[in-house]
């Protein structure tokens, strides 16, 4: 089907002409690399279509600390270009950081920009970066959108290296399907580059300039559908081999050697996951170029799901156990236990044995030792025979036996069992979501990683009228018997309340009062939060409720407030 958009692409670019500073839609926080574009080509090298059209309006006049709507403070411009910028910003009225676009409302793509973004908005998929305001006001017109902190653009993955080939996939399934049903809607992308392209540290993959990024630069395709699959081909090209798949160098990679033409990504690199280059080759496959097989080509995202689909799964490597320098091997884990020594050689002499007892004394130290051999096992087995003999005439008098020699003594505790999570999402009660991305970091045992709350005003009892509490649904895969949970927690501040329910799903439609309470605990001053459960009650979901949080000071995520976060969870059963 042939249809013509005016979806978006990303916010900084550079076609050869423009200055350009340095791009960004996500950014971290101390310690964790930035997530900034920076387009290098132009748009022949990208094999896209669209046009620039350069809008007259000249860049507001901004600066740091300016407020937009009394509630976005401007802290840092990280684009300037072609009429508009883009911001760092803090939303004071939430406590988080946003990402801002912005542009005259007399600019050419104003109206465009404003029908792009809101467009996105109503789409609400979370593997899209969402587009959370879209104002005109004051002469200006304004994006608000997500910033996200502790992701990683694939931009920066690729400097490093090629992805492993379960990377690559697990990139070109989400991309590829999330595009899929941004086209069911109506919405485009044209301008999907390595820029745009985020891993969350829990692994997800995400889309950000969804609509806008190509209304900010007036690019339009007659075909969006080819357009964004050829796209997502060269991004799969790119993580496989590190190099872009046309002549011009772009994105920081280098480009493929002149007059070669499109070679299949295992011709350029050695080692390349054959089903992978295949893959690319088909959603490359346009103006006369062809897939590397004889599969035909893919030419929508959603044809290029269907081929993924038919592809055979590829599983995560196996993990490498690596010891620490100070680690020192035993006989046993060096593989020699039970073998035969190796033959000597000049660098590895066998040990010299030491002399046999071959003098009178050492012959009868031997014959003493191998008497008392004698009589240690005629002893042993008298008692042997002794005990058996007892133990028949207990059962002969019929005398009850028991395991632990009480028989008015209490059954045996079961034992203690830790359950594997399945899979976790937040429940949202009431209002905006606080960190969905960064749910799986609550059971990677990894406890320097985290998901934290939003940051509030009041406190420590959440406002019920605004946020009756937040939380996390976990899912254990099917119903399991749960005694206790154990809930590390970022900050040790007294008056964090924290309650478990047991729920019919992960969907945060179920309302609090229909579900089960197992337990709840306020912690005093511990990093650790123990709850446990009266009565052990089966449930594949338990919902990790907390309704009052601690006060914090200020760090490298929020300003100071009420707030708190889970580093490690663990249930038992």
């Amino acid at each position: 089907m042939a249809e013509r958009s005016t979806a978006a692409v990303d916010v900084a670019d550079n076609s050869g002409d423009e200055p350009l500073t340095a791009q960004a839609d996500e950014s971290t926080a101390d310690g964790v690399a930035q997530n900034r574009e920076r387009d290098t080509d132009n748009d022949e090298a990208q094999g896209s279509g669209g046009t620039e059209s350069p809008g007259k309006a000249s860049p507001p006049e901004l600066h740091s600390g300016h407020k937009l709507a009394r509630r976005y403070r401007l802290e840092e411009c990280v684009t300037r270009l072609d009429g508009f910028s883009s911001w760092r910003a803090v939303d004071e009225k939430l406590r988080r950081a946003v990402g801002v676009h912005i542009l005259p409302a007399d600019h050419s793509r104003a109206r465009s920009v404003l029908a792009a973004a809101r467009s996105s908005a109503l789409l609400g998929d979370p593997r899209f970066v969402q587009v959370l305001d879209a104002v005109e006001e004051n002469d200006l017109v304004y994006v608000v959108h997500e910033w996200l902190p502790d992701a990683t653009e694939l931009t920066a993955l690729l400097a490093a290296g090629p992805l492993e080939a379960h990377d690559a996939y697990q990139m070109v399934s989400q991309i590829a399907s999330a595009m899929a049903a941004a086209h069911r809607e109506g919405l485009a992308h044209l301008r999907l580059t390595p820029g745009t392209i985020l891993r969350s540290s829990s692994g997800q993959w995400r889309v950000r300039g969804l609509a806008v990024n190509a209304a900010l630069r007036g690019i339009t395709s007659d075909t969006p559908q080819r357009t964004d699959t050829e796209a997502i081909g060269a991004l799969l090209y790119a993580a496989l081999t590190q190099r872009w798949p046309y002549e011009n160098d772009a994105y920081g990679l280098s480009g493929l050697p002149k007059g070669v033409g499109l070679i299949a990504p295992d011709q350029v690199r050695a080692g390349v996951h054959r089903g992978l280059s295949e893959l690319a080759m088909r959603a490359l496959a346009n103006d006369g170029a062809t897939a590397s097989r004889h599969e035909s080509a893919c030419t929508t995202p959603e044809e290029l799901v269907k081929a993924i689909g038919e592809m055979p799964r590829i599983r995560p490597p196996e993990p490498v156990f690596t010891a620490p320098p100070d680690y020192q091997r035993t006989t046993y884990q060096q593989g020699s236990y039970g073998r035969q020594a190796p033959r000597p050689g000049v660098t590895q002499p066998l040990p010299t044995p030491p002399p046999p007892l071959q003098s009178r004394t050492g012959k009868a130290l031997k014959w003493a030792v191998s008497a008392l051999l004698i009589a240690a096992l005629g002893l042993g087995s008298w008692q042997l025979a002794d005990a058996l003999m007892e133990s028949g005439g207990s059962k002969e008098t019929n005398q009850p036996q028991t395991p632990d020699d009480n028989p008015k003594g209490p059954d045996k505790p079961k034992p203690v069992t830790t359950l594997k999570i399945q899979g976790a999402e937040e429940y949202v009660a009431k209002g905006n979501a606080q960190h969905p991305n960064d749910v799986g970091k609550t059971y990677d045992n990894d406890s320097s990683t985290y998901w934290r709350t939003a940051n509030y005003a009041e406190g420590p009892d959440l406002n019920p009228a605004f946020k009756p509490g937040v939380g996390i649904v976990y899912d254990f895969g099917s119903a399991k018997e749960v005694s206790a949970a154990s809930i590390g927690l970022l900050f040790d501040g007294k008056f964090t309340t924290v309650t478990l329910y047991a729920t019919d799903s992960m969907s945060s439609s179920v309302p609090l009062t229909s579900m089960t309470k197992l337990g709840t605990v306020t912690t005093e001053g511990t990093t650790t939060a123990k709850v446990k459960v009266a009565k052990p009650v089966k449930s594949q979901y338990v919902l990790v409720w907390f309704t009052a949080l601690p006060y914090e000071p200020g760090d490298s995520y929020s300003d100071p407030g009420y707030k708190q976060a889970i580093t490690d969870l663990k249930f038992t059963g």
